[in-house]
């Protein structure tokens, strides 16, 4: 009798901590409360690509990096949907922040990433002001404004009509 009163207790136990568990779970974060811009694309995924390339390019950036997801995956033979993330910037800019807070660093250089997900394409990226707050860097710095429309209008160039 004890056994079966000590396991019926522990059930309940267990019961009440899991539904605590769940009651106490975070509401998933939005790509705006985590910092990420999101913009759907009017082109398809290569011309989307290629479109943010030259934006950037004309802006006198220079890409550091192209990393293909899809050509990862593919390589331990797995499935994604073309996704590949750009790395770019601009050395003074860049250099402005971190000499404000070595941390920002980390999410430097800027980057882009470009999906294919559910027949549409999307572009995201760091909203700039959003990294200095995670930085503690000042968000009233006019670099960041700088920085910030710079991006929207890489991003407008790529998925625009």
């Amino acid at each position: 009798m004890k056994v079966a009163v000590t396991g019926i207790w522990l059930a309940f136990a267990l019961a009440q901590v899991t539904a605590a568990a769940h009651a106490q779970a975070p509401a998933p974060v939005t790509a705006a409360q985590s910092g990420l811009v999101v913009v759907e694309s009017a082109h398809p995924f290569a011309e989307t690509e290629r479109r943010l390339l030259q934006a950037i390019e004309a802006a006198g950036l220079k890409v550091a990096a192209r990393i293909d997801h899809e050509a990862n995956a593919k390589s331990v033979a797995l499935q994604l949907p073309p996704t590949v993330v750009l790395l770019f910037g601009n050395p003074r800019a860049g250099t402005v922040l971190m000499q404000h807070q070595r941390s920002i660093g980390i999410d430097l250089p800027l980057k882009m990433l470009i999906w294919e997900a559910d027949g549409k394409i999307k572009l995201a990226y760091n909203d700039p002001v959003y990294l200095a707050r995670r930085h503690g860097v000042a968000d009233s710095m006019p670099v960041l404004a700088q920085v910030s429309q710079a991006l929207q209008k890489f991003a407008e160039a790529a998925t625009k009509k």
